[in-house]
């Protein structure tokens, strides 16, 4: 039996972003749902398992954790096996395309984007490159610096002792980041070296490897989304993110606890280096998908601080004034995606022949 969907719609992960992926995944099942596509929801739980129901489209689903009886979903050439519970094959799905709603993790760092090109399914989200070079902040940093991007002074250490003893190159107070973690998770600020010490430990506990960067005062952090639209880059007007504390914590950005400006109150000038310096960077690695790029102003630089792949709600605040303007651009992103797959389907695939230079018995371990 073929069940065919106009787009499969990924989110949650094995990543301590899960609930913030539902938030978007489950979003954006219901906005493309509402504008009339065929969704079909696969949803990675923490320990890794796929699960795939129409019910995943509602969040009362997680709150309530009512996965009972829902299908597991195995990815194959061309779209995904649903499988029931004796894992005995019940569907093959078939969809157009894929949307990456997964927050943190090998989610968003490559291994969605990764299943799509096994499947050969068009990629409505940003590539295996991106992905997997900005969902982690080491990475980051040396691709921008490449691209001639400013970033803010930092350290890369993998051990607790040599981030101790580097860390007094950039001066206090500092900001202690994990590498692979984003929303904020486990990010602390540091004044001096008993501070220090225990950021590190919040850090090394939920990574294995750790960003400290100059803490910059005054500061302000602004940030700027883009899409593809059919080979042109689409960039948002800019907004500022403020913080009930020193830092942009978990609560600023989902519990309430900060509050937004947009558009940020910016000068003609800053506005038009962000949104160009955006295009760019977004342009230059052939970036696809809706990504948000965070920057951080100071006295008179602006850097990039981060890139986000696969963006909190997608960034729908930035790039539509409603949902079914967003609905729009994500039909889009999705267009943009299957004339991609298409453009590269349209291009040879060499047969060389060294095979038939090969003993048959020359591969054989005797």
């Amino acid at each position: 039996m073929v069940r065919e969907y106009d787009i499969c719609v990924i989110f949650g992960g094995v990543s301590s972003e899960n609930e913030i992926s539902v938030i978007t995944g489950t979003m954006a099942c219901n906005v493309l749902k509402k504008g009339g596509k065929s969704v079909l929801p696969v949803y990675i739980t923490q320990e890794g398992e796929m699960l795939s129901d129409d019910r995943l489209a509602d969040i009362s689903v997680y709150k309530e954790g009512k996965f009972g009886g829902m299908c597991a979903a195995s990815f194959m050439r061309g779209g995904a096996l649903i499988l029931n519970r004796k894992r005995r094959v019940k569907a093959f799905a078939k969809f157009g395309a894929i949307l990456n709603c997964c927050h943190g993790g090998g989610g968003e760092g490559g291994a969605v984007a990764g299943i799509a090109e096994v499947a050969g399914v068009p990629f409505a989200s940003a590539g295996m490159f991106e992905s997997a070079a900005f969902m982690d902040k080491y990475l980051t940093k040396l691709v921008l610096a490449g691209l001639g991007a400013g970033i803010v002074p930092y350290v890369y250490a993998r051990n607790r002792r040599d981030a101790l003893s580097s860390a007094g190159a950039l001066g206090y107070p500092v900001i202690v980041k994990p590498c692979n973690l984003g929303s904020s998770i486990g990010i602390s600020r540091a004044d001096d070296e008993e501070a220090l010490g225990a950021a590190l430990d919040v850090a090394f506990s939920l990574d294995s490897a750790v960003i400290m960067e100059r803490y910059l005062s005054p500061r302000r952090e602004i940030n700027c989304a883009a899409y593809c639209d059919g080979g042109r880059i689409v960039v948002s007007p800019c907004e500022e993110v403020f913080t009930s504390g020193d830092l942009l914590s978990y609560s600023d950005k989902y519990s309430g606890g900060g509050k937004r400006q947009f558009p940020a109150d910016l000068g003609e000038r800053e506005a038009d280096f962000i949104r160009s310096q955006t295009a760019r960077v977004y342009g230059a690695l052939n970036m696809r998908g809706i990504v948000r790029f965070d920057y951080i102003m100071s006295g008179g630089d602006i850097f990039i601080s981060e890139i986000n792949t696969v963006p909190g709600s997608l960034s729908q605040y930035l790039v539509s004034a409603d949902y079914p303007s967003f609905f729009r651009v994500l039909e889009k992103v999705i267009a943009t995606a299957r004339a991609d797959c298409a453009e590269k389907a349209s291009k040879r695939i060499l047969h060389t022949g060294i095979l038939n230079n090969i003993a048959t018995n020359a591969c054989k371990i005797k």
